[in-house]
């Protein structure tokens, strides 16, 4: 599913982020990616959506080098990943439905199936009964889980995460990491960058250290 080989990023003014990180990432595995804060957890994410682009090695998700990819085809294979980014992106300006709508719009998904899986989506982070309430009236650990609702709406085959339980008391914490766990029983493949990894008991842990990978 995923596999980097002797992978390199590095940042203006020449501050390495990751240094020659090779691992693998199989179909259907959980896996969970640790570090201190600046050890290059982010940057991982971010080169496996095509976000970033790495300055050496290759990044491969499905067999395909996401950094040889060109821009038109980029949106294709995010198609297949979902993301749920550290500061979560939501429209405050928009409710839950739209917010969790806002992806299938941008593909053209017929209203009428996109509508069915956007109350899907909601229905399984379990916040089917606030699909009208805006971002500013949901606790944090709803708004938590209102961007993992958006991130699988597109059923993807692929789930990235970033610090996804961070800021949350230990019992929304531990919801929210029940929610990807779920999601990998079904056969989703999930890569989570977490400073809690107690919260995911069974997943393989990889550890970064200041860029680089130590197991």
């Amino acid at each position: 599913m995923i596999r980097f080989d002797r992978v390199s990023k590095r940042y203006p003014p020449g501050v390495d982020a990751l240094s020659d990180v090779s691992f693998e990432v199989a179909e259907r595995e959980m896996v969970l990616v640790s570090g201190h804060s600046g050890a290059g957890k982010s940057t991982l994410l971010k080169l496996i959506a095509g976000i970033e682009t790495s300055t050496g090695g290759a990044v491969l998700v499905g067999g395909q080098n996401v950094s040889g990819l060109s821009r038109p085809a980029l949106p294709y294979l995010r198609r297949r990943i979902g993301m749920v980014f550290q500061d979560q992106k939501l429209l405050f300006d928009r409710n839950a439905f739209e917010n969790v709508m806002l992806p299938l719009s941008i593909t053209g998904f017929p209203r009428r199936e996109a509508a069915q899986r956007v109350r899907a989506a909601l229905d399984k982070v379990g916040l089917s009964s606030r699909e009208k309430a805006r971002p500013v009236m949901l606790s944090g650990g709803e708004q938590q889980r209102l961007a993992i609702a958006r991130a699988v709406v597109g059923r993807p085959n692929l789930l990235l995460a970033d610090e996804p339980t961070a800021h949350l008391d230990a019992d929304t914490a531990a919801d929210v990491a029940r929610i990807f766990m779920e999601f990998n029983d079904v056969g989703v493949t999930v890569l989570i960058a977490t400073y809690a990894g107690d919260l995911f008991p069974g997943a393989r842990c990889l550890q970064l250290e200041h860029g680089r990978l130590l197991s």
